[in-house]
């Protein structure tokens, strides 16, 4: 779907705040109620706009350790893969999980626990328990110097 410059603000302004009402969204990038809502939900039928969602702060709910966590797997199997990433996706701490190639590792793993106790719990009694995983490393984040959310929109028509 080629995106113009209203589908665009749209999605900026969506990015931004989710939370707009139609009213607020329409009124913020220059069109009357009833073009916009049409374009939000053609964005959304697109699968553009896959959904909404609060963003937390971990720090307010003692989420204070952030773990970058390397998966080495014994065996590059479909099956192997297909059951890392079944069982991985049971953890509510594993926020992101990438499959990865450039480093000595299958996997990247984005944690988010209350602490090194609750991480080492994390690592010994749940990850390093999945079968194929042979190795794993950890580096934990100082600090976080950027996070965003919001996609770079692609050029496009005017």
């Amino acid at each position: 779907m080629p995106l113009d410059r209203y589908d665009r603000k749209i999605l900026e302004a969506l990015q931004e705040n989710s939370a707009l009402s139609n009213q607020e969204l329409a009124e913020r990038i220059g069109l009357s109620a009833s073009p916009c809502l049409r374009r939000v939900r053609a964005l959304e039928a697109a699968g553009i706009i896959s959904g909404y969602r609060a963003l937390l702060d971990p720090r307010s709910l003692g989420l204070t350790l952030t773990a970058l966590v390397l998966i080495a797997m014994d065996r590059h199997t479909p099956e192997r893969f297909a059951h890392f990433e079944s069982e991985v996706s049971r953890l509510p701490e594993v926020l992101e999980c990438l499959l990865i190639t450039g480093q000595d590792a299958d996997y990247q793993l984005k944690v988010l626990v209350t602490d090194m106790d609750a991480y080492q719990a994390l690592l010994l009694d749940r990850i390093t328990r999945i079968e194929g995983v042979s190795d794993v490393h950890s580096s934990f984040v100082l600090r976080t110097v950027l996070d965003r959310t919001a996609l770079p929109l692609p050029a496009g028509r005017s």
